[in-house]
């Protein structure tokens, strides 16, 4: 019988106040992406709705570099990861954003 090593994440958010600040700008965009579906169904126009849209992008994303930042510092500092290894996990993370 073989017993499985289950290992968590290597790192994870652990300012509180980071930690409250990101579930804040998450919930606003939740938000804004609430209003969008109601400006769809009120009709309403295409220019109104793109612009909402485009504010609940332009919160996820700087939600997703807060996050980032947040963690960058000990993903760098990660002793038991090569620096190849640690730029293209960053390098992935970053583009996964564009």
């Amino acid at each position: 019988m073989s017993t499985k090593t289950v290992v968590g994440p290597t790192h994870v958010l652990t300012d509180q106040q980071q930690l409250d600040a990101l579930t804040k700008r998450l919930k606003r965009a939740h938000g804004q992406l609430g209003a969008v579906v109601r400006m769809l169904d009120e009709g309403r126009t295409c220019e109104e709705i793109v612009m909402q849209m485009a504010a609940v992008g332009k919160a996820i994303n700087t939600a997703a570099f807060t996050l980032i930042a947040a963690n960058l510092k000990s993903c760098i500092e990660d002793s038991s990861k090569d620096a190849e290894a640690i730029t293209e996990k960053l390098q992935k993370l970053f583009l996964s954003l564009a």
